[in-house]
């Protein structure tokens, strides 16, 4: 079956205050969604449901991961599962290296040893791939990074621990043209027919280089509006004032 991820009538609140409020959502292998949304739409709140943040509380709905309901189970234990998250502000880290973060993170998800001269071999092509230089695998984990490269450290991690799904939170946001080019490059070396990408954005800059499958209209916690990449023109030309009435009525 190629159904990766069903989110079903989910409604979802962070501090007490309800965000997400019957949302839906079906993403199927070897596809890529866009998901467009002003401000407080509840975009970072889907992707903080999926990814099982504690602050983020799933009260109703389901949320099935290759027809599995996984909102009781722990954010480590499904990115085991394959389910990878992107950060808006990637955390500094200090005394961990990137390589060190890497290693042990694809030993956990694997349950395997990695064997370090091939481990080290892929992540030189993975930095090559984003235009870092070799030296960044033993730096502290963004620590003195730019926000540009902070995001393509995220990109990097996606690439070496290939999960099934990747849902990557406002990855374009503070990027530059030719740093949104880089990562569109990754993720579009990375997307294949066994993965799926959901890419949560309030602009259009990476769909310059991306092609989805799917865009969809988030508002008020709910998705309005579903189409091709001609949607999200639609929300570039006039932006989101006519998808707000179809939320008022």
């Amino acid at each position: 079956m190629n159904r990766l991820l069903e989110i079903k009538d989910v409604y979802a609140k962070t501090e007490e205050k309800e965000i997400l409020k019957g949302l839906n959502l079906t993403v199927n292998k070897g596809e890529v969604h866009v998901i467009m949304g002003s401000n407080g739409a509840g975009k970072s709140t889907l992707a903080n449901a999926i990814m099982g943040h504690p602050r983020y509380k799933v009260t109703s709905g389901e949320i099935l991961f290759e027809e599995e309901n996984i909102i009781d189970i722990k954010t480590d234990e499904r990115a085991r599962k394959g389910i990878f998250l992107s950060f808006q502000t990637p955390e500094e880290v200090p005394g961990i290296t990137v390589e060190g973060l890497l290693r042990s993170a694809r030993m956990s998800i694997t349950g395997k040893p990695i064997k370090l001269r091939s481990f080290r071999t892929e992540l030189k092509e993975k930095l090559e791939l984003l235009q870092f230089d070799e030296s960044y695998a033993a730096r502290y984990l963004n620590v003195g990074f730019s926000g540009g490269e902070k995001k393509k450290n995220e990109i990097i991690q996606m690439m070496l621990l290939n999960p099934k799904l990747v849902v990557l939170d406002e990855t374009d946001s503070g990027l530059d043209v030719d740093a949104v080019k880089i990562v569109s490059n990754g993720i579009n070396q990375f997307k294949n027919e066994e993965n799926a990408v959901i890419i949560i954005t309030h602009n259009s800059k990476m769909l310059e280089y991306l092609r989805p499958d799917y865009v969809h209209i988030l508002l008020d916690g709910k998705i309005v509006k579903t189409g091709d990449a001609s949607l999200a023109k639609e929300v570039i030309d006039n932006g989101f004032a006519d998808f707000k009435d179809i939320v008022r009525s």
